[in-house]
Parts: structure tokens; C-alpha cells; sequence
């Protein structure tokens, strides 16, 4: 199918409206499809990054609250 002007193809004899919001929705769900691991990978590994500062933590507070009870 060819169109002489932009208009035209924007249009697509009367369909256009359906047409682009068809491609608008997929492209939408493709998006959230694409950026949704993406973004648990991420928040996933920012809690476990935490978790193992919070035992890094734990434990040096416990080593040297051991070291002063044994001077």
C-alpha cells in the first residue's frame, strides 16, 4: 500500500486511528515486558546488597564487642 501524503498513511483510509493505537498498545506491553526483570534484577540485588551490609555490620559490632570483653 502506498500513500501520497503523510496525512494519508497517518490516516490509512479511515483505519489509521485503530492501526496506531494497535502499535501504541504493543509497544506499550513490549516495554513493561522488557523493563520488568530488569527493574526486580535490580531492586533484588539492592536488598541483598543491603542484607549483607547489615551482617557485615552485625558482625564486626560483635567481634569487637568481643575483643573489649576480653581485655
Amino acid at each position: 500500500m502506498q500513500f501520497d501524503t503523510v496525512a494519508e498513511a497517518l490516516n490509512m483510509a479511515g483505519h489509521g486511528a485503530y492501526v496506531w493505537s494497535v502499535y501504541g498498545v504493543s509497544l506499550v506491553a513490549v516495554t513493561v515486558l522488557l523493563l520488568g526483570p530488569v527493574l526486580r534484577s535490580r531492586r533484588l540485588q539492592r536488598q541483598q546488597l543491603a542484607l549483607l551490609r547489615s551482617e557485615l555490620a552485625r558482625q564486626q559490632r560483635a567481634s569487637q564487642s568481643n575483643a573489649e570483653g576480653e581485655e
